[in-house]
C-alpha cells in the first residue's frame, strides 16, 4: 500500500491513526467536514509542478513560455495560482477565458485554441486583447480577419498545423493525425500561410502543433518538429514567412498505475529543444520562441478524490463489487478512455491483508466502474476510498448524471483546508428549468 502514496500529492503521508494526510490535512477529517465526493488539491504539487516545468524548459532554452492547458481542470483558485506562478493559460472557450479575466489574469499571456470559435468568441478575445489566437482552418482566418477588421485591431495569430504523426496513444486523444478534426492538413498549410500573410488585419508570428495526450514518447514530439520545422523552411522561401513562434503543445504523460511509470520532465524538455535547436540550425531558421503547453501534468497528480464506500457485493467465485458514491458523472474517464487509477483505503492506510475488488460508481450505467480489480484491505460501508491522480480531466468532463450534484472541491496547504468550490445543491439542479 505505501508503494501507492508515490502516485498521490508529494505531501502524502500516513499519520499514527493509520489516516491518509494530504497537504498536512487528514483526508478522513475532510470527507466528513465537507462530504463526498470531495476532490482535494494539493497546493504545494501543483505550485512544484508549474516551478518544474519552467525551469526544465527555460534552463535548456531561454526563450521559452509555459502556458497551462485550462481544459485539464481550471477554476479561479487555480487561475490565481497559476498566474503567481508565471505561467501563461490556454484556454478554449469564452468560459475559460472568462475565468482567466475574473481574476486578472494578463491576458496577453493567454492563447485561444478550438477548432469551432464562433464570432462571439473571438469578438470578445479581441475586446479583452488576448495574446495570442491558435487559427484552426480556414473558415476561422477569414472569420477573425472580417472581425478584426471591423474592430480596427490586428492580432497576433499562429496557425495550427496537423503533421500527421502517430504519438501512440488512445484513439480518443490523438489530435495532430491526418485525420483530425483539428488544425490545417499539411497539405493545406501552404494556403493557409499565404492567406494568413495576405490578410490584413492578422499577425501572423508562428506556427502551433499539437500530436496527442497521454503520451510516454519522446519521439513523436521530435517527428513533428522535424516535419513543422521543414514547412517552416519551405514556406520562408516560397512566401518570406519568419516564424517567431513555435507552440509544441503539450500531452506530457503522467504515472496512474504502478506498472506504467511515465518519462519526467527533463526528459521531454531536453528530446523538445534539442530537436528544435539542431533543426533550425540544420535548416537555417532562426531560432524561435518556444511554448509549451502542459495541462495534465501539472494538475494530474495534485489531485485526489475522496468517496465513501457503500455497498459491498461480493459475488463468490466472479467478483466483489464494492459501490461508491461517486463515479462516472465526477470521474468519466474510466468509461470514456479505459483509464486505469489506483486507489488506497483512506482510513486504514496501514491494512496488510488485502482483497481483491472492483470500485463501482453509483450511477446507472453498467460501464460505471471506477477501476478493476485491484487489491485493497477489506472494506465496509462507510470507508473512505480515495483514488490517486485525479487532478485532470475529472471534473472538466463531469456531469449531472443520474441528476447528481457535482462534488466540491478543497484546496489544501499546511494542514489547512480551503473549500475553492461548494457542492452543488438540489436548487442548483433546477435553477435553469423553465415550465
Amino acid at each position: 500500500m505505501r508503494s501507492r502514496l508515490s502516485l498521490l500529492p508529494f505531501t502524502a503521508k500516513v499519520n499514527n491513526r493509520s489516516h491518509l494526510v494530504i497537504g498536512g490535512c487528514d483526508t478522513v477529517e475532510l470527507a466528513a467536514e465537507f462530504g463526498t465526493p470531495l476532490y482535494v488539491f494539493d497546493e504545494f504539487t501543483l505550485r512544484h509542478r508549474c516551478a518544474e516545468l519552467k525551469a526544465e524548459f527555460t534552463q535548456r532554452y531561454a526563450n521559452s513560455l509555459v502556458i497551462y492547458a485550462c481544459k485539464a481542470f481550471i477554476n479561479k483558485a487555480l487561475a490565481i495560482i497559476f498566474k503567481e506562478e508565471g505561467l501563461g493559460l490556454d484556454v478554449v472557450s469564452a468560459g475559460e477565458l472568462s475565468i482567466a479575466r475574473s481574476v486578472d489574469f494578463p491576458l496577453d499571456s493567454v492563447y485561444f485554441h478550438g477548432n469551432d470559435k464562433s464570432a462571439e468568441e473571438l469578438k470578445l478575445a479581441l475586446e479583452w486583447g488576448i495574446g495570442r489566437i491558435v487559427v484552426d482552418n480556414l473558415h476561422e482566418l477569414k472569420m477573425l480577419d472580417e472581425i478584426a477588421k471591423a474592430k480596427g485591431t490586428r492580432p497576433d495569430i499562429l496557425l495550427r498545423i496537423s503533421p500527421g504523426v502517430d504519438p501512440h496513444t488512445h484513439r480518443y486523444t490523438i489530435t495532430g493525425s491526418i485525420d483530425s478534426k483539428f488544425g490545417f492538413p499539411m497539405v493545406q498549410g501552404e494556403e493557409a500561410v499565404a492567406q494568413a500573410l495576405a490578410a490584413s488585419h492578422l499577425n501572423l508570428v508562428g506556427l502551433h502543433f499539437h500530436i496527442g495526450s497521454g503520451i510516454f514518447e519522446v519521439e513523436p514530439y521530435q517527428q513533428a518538429i522535424d516535419i513543422i520545422l521543414g514547412f517552416a523552411a519551405k514556406v520562408k522561401q516560397k512566401n518570406g514567412f519568419e516564424m517567431r513562434e513555435l507552440n509544441v503543445g503539450g500531452g506530457f504523460a503522467i504515472q496512474y498505475v504502478l506498472a506504467s511509470p511515465a518519462p519526467p520532465i527533463a526528459t521531454y524538455a531536453q528530446a523538445i529543444v534539442s530537436r528544435l535547436t539542431s533543426q533550425c540550425q540544420k535548416l537555417g531558421l532562426a531560432l524561435p520562441r518556444l511554448v509549451v503547453e502542459p495541462g495534465r501534468s501539472i494538475v494530474g497528480q495534485a489531485g485526489v478524490a475522496l468517496y465513501r464506500a457503500g455497498v459491498v457485493k461480493d459475488i463468490p467465485g466472479v467478483r466483489c463489487y464494492v459501490s461508491v458514491d461517486g463515479g462516472m458523472a465526477d470521474n468519466v474517464r474510466p468509461a470514456l478512455y479505459g483509464a486505469k487509477y489506483e486507489a488506497v483505503v483512506a482510513n486504514r492506510m496501514a491494512g496488510n491483508k488485502a482483497k481483491k475488488v472492483t470500485i463501482a460508481g453509483k450511477f446507472c450505467e453498467s460501464g460505471d466502474i471506477l477501476i478493476t480489480d485491484i487489491a485493497l484491505p477489506p472494506i465496509a460501508a462507510g470507508d473512505i476510498i480515495a483514488v490517486a491522480d485525479c487532478g485532470a480531466y475529472c471534473l472538466p468532463l463531469g456531469s449531472n448524471y443520474n441528476a447528481s450534484l457535482k462534488p466540491a472541491i478543497v484546496l489544501v496547504k499546511e494542514g489547512k483546508a480551503r473549500l475553492i468550490r461548494r457542492r452543488e445543491t438540489l436548487d442548483d439542479l433546477i435553477r435553469c428549468d423553465l415550465v
